[in-house]
């Protein structure tokens, strides 16, 4: 027997490995069996490619087998390629060497394709030192006569000595600490390899006692009996000229804890430069936690069919959180941590292939206006989301967007406004207000009602965050009715020739609203209603102030509205005649709040807004 140090700071490293890489102790053994599945790939690859292996006998499988009493173990055995004694120093005794990342850039040309196919211990194995005290491995390489035995406790160093070892393989044998004991029984074993491994393209094995009990309960009989434990085929790695409906459905059930079958979903597989697959489903019904910031992501991700996390929430934009499914890749490395999947150059191009993916097949959804219906019924918010986030996918979902219109029941597109617009239009006009009912009595319609021009209207909060950043459909400007530059386009020049009748009026007006208006204009907006408030054209509205509030961003300088008057309404053309009136502040002040209230704004003073009002009644009764 040769005894071992680690390279210089391995002690450092393993800490480091066991207790930071690592979230979840259950993790060794799926990096345990991942490693012999890799072996058994890189054995299968020879056996079918080079002549001096193709005469081997070739079982493929896993076995796994425990021992639960003083002294528990768990021990875990392939029929792979095996390590020789270089491999074992190289491998098990050189952390240095054994990362993936380094491994790969040693690589070169035709080996990198066939790199997920090579049986080296990576990083992961060291976590079997989470759960302990000792670590034996027994592995005879394909090709060699001598098999070789490795003993480390993960501090120190290890110990290398010559075993004997008929059939070619690795078996690794872990003693079990106070913390692994759990790991050596039948059911957290088999419920661990469903959870981690269920989709290893090989067979895994656990043998276990078959217990047989007297009528009183009392052990009669045990037999020592084998059990394949997984799968050992990936539902998403099949064809989909295989699958049926319902076998999407039912899988969907498995990952999802979803108890509907799905809306819809997108089954892809790339090959070329960058090999993964990917199955996305999109659910019935929104996720409860779709509006909290602590969502449960719904992407699982897989590196060669090995779950690697479902708690990653960079697997996908934040817009497309409602999503549930699959992505499995063929060129990340097992042990690729959070930090280094956000950084991922691999990862960032499977993402944005995939994204592209699902907003082709709601485009397709959207063909059928009954079925968009129903999508955007329940994620109609995170289309908005995605204009507002997804710079690169921003086109597309424009022509997802559906409204409600002046002129139009149910939903409308900006393609569908398009195609009606006069000649002569030159803009795409919209409103954003707290409700439906309320929008379509605003006296801000009132012009464009008379010109027959259609305006889109937005009674979901989220318009109001989402619609300053579209500022153009196709070859249109698109603009809010509430900005003061939404109706210069429309002018004409009679409402010039208002504007200069009415400037005395514009100007006593202005000295007696002081500070709380930013202007007052003559409007040319308005034909049944005497004013309306507007925002100017870089100023937050009135709705978005309310939203900025609710944000805790109340502390920000309040910005003020636009008053604009109507200078053909009654009310408005006897103001002109009363400016040297006592009454004329008061009915100022209620052009003004009136305009607030129909804007949705809570009034500073209601109580002397009830007295203006009073006022005003009495002389007029």
């Amino acid at each position: 027997m040769s005894k071992h140090t680690f390279q210089t700071e391995v002690s450092q490293l393993l800490h480091l490995i066991i207790h930071s890489l690592y979230s979840h102790k259950e993790i060794f053994l799926r990096e345990l069996i991942s490693n012999s599945s890799d072996a058994l790939d890189k054995l299968k690859h020879l056996t079918l490619t080079n002549d001096k292996y193709k005469s081997l006998d070739f079982d493929p499988k896993i076995n796994l087998e425990f021992s639960d009493g003083d002294n528990p173990t768990l021990t875990i055995s392939d029929t792979g390629i095996g390590m020789d004694k270089n491999d074992l120093v190289d491998n098990l005794g050189t952390i240095a060497r054994s990362g993936t990342k380094n491994f790969l850039s040693q690589l070169s040309g035709d080996q990198k394709k066939d790199s997920n196919l090579i049986g080296q211990f990576g990083v992961g194995f060291y976590s079997c030192f989470m759960i302990a005290d000792k670590v034996e491995v027994i592995s005879l390489k394909a090709g060699s006569k001598q098999a070789y035995k490795w003993i480390s406790d993960g501090k120190s160093g290890y110990e290398l000595e010559k075993v004997d070892k008929k059939s070619v393989g690795t078996e690794i044998t872990i003693y079990l600490n106070e913390e692994g004991k759990e790991y050596s029984n039948r059911w957290q074993i088999d419920q661990i390899v469903k959870k981690y491994s269920d989709h290893i393209a090989f067979p895994i094995n656990l043998t276990f006692d078959d217990i047989e009990y007297d009528d009183e309960g009392k052990e009669k009989s045990k037999t020592p009996k084998t059990e394949q434990i997984n799968k050992a085929t990936a539902f998403w790695k099949r064809s989909k000229s295989d699958l049926k409906e319902s076998d999407y459905n039912e899988f969907y059930k498995s990952i999802s804890n979803d108890m509907s079958d799905p809306f819809d979903w997108i089954h892809s597989n790339a090959e070329g430069i960058l090999e993964y697959t990917t199955l996305f489903f999109i659910p019935k019904t929104a996720p409860f936690d779709l509006y909290r910031a602590d969502y449960k992501p719904g992407v699982k991700l897989f590196v060669n069919r090995v779950f690697i996390t479902d708690d990653e929430k960079e697997l996908l934009p934040t817009w497309l959180r409602f999503v549930r499914g699959i992505i499995d890749s063929s060129d990340l490395p097992l042990n690729v941590s959070r930090e280094i999947l956000q950084q991922n150059r691999i990862l960032s191009k499977i993402k944005s292939n995939s994204v592209k993916k699902i907003v082709e097949k709601i485009k397709s959804i959207a063909s059928n206006n009954e079925k968009y219906e129903e999508f955007y019924k329940q994620y109609g918010r995170m289309i908005k989301e995605g204009v507002y986030q997804d710079y690169e996918n921003k086109e597309e979902l424009l022509e997802l967007l559906r409204f409600k219109s002046t002129k139009e029941e149910g939903s409308v597109s900006f393609q569908d406004y398009v195609d009606r617009m006069k000649t002569e239009q030159k803009s795409i006009y919209f409103l954003v207000g707290e409700n439906e009912t309320a929008l379509r009595q605003s006296p801000l319609l009132e012009m464009y009602n008379k010109k027959d021009i259609e305006v889109l209207l937005m009674d979901d909060e989220i318009d109001e965050v989402i619609m300053p950043v579209v500022t153009k459909y196709k070859d249109f400007e698109i603009k809010a009715v509430n900005r003061s530059s939404a109706a210069d386009e429309l002018k004409s020049d009679d409402d010039k020739n208002s504007e200069k009748e009415i400037k005395p009026l514009i100007k006593k007006i202005k000295t007696a609203l002081g500070d709380r208006v930013k202007d007052v204009k003559v409007s040319n907006r308005l034909s049944d209603s005497p004013s309306c408030l507007v925002a100017d054209e870089n100023d937050p509205t009135a709705q978005m102030q309310e939203i900025m509030k609710a944000m805790g961003q109340g502390a920000m300088q309040e910005v003020k509205p636009i008053l604009e008057i109507n200078p053909n309404h009654k009310i408005v053309s006897k103001l002109l005649s009363m400016r040297k009136s006592k009454a004329f502040d008061d009915i100022t002040f209620l052009l003004y709040e009136q305009a607030l209230i129909q804007e949705g704004v809570k009034l500073e003073n209601p109580a002397e807004f009830v007295r203006r009002l009073n006022e005003v009644l009495t002389k007029s009764l």
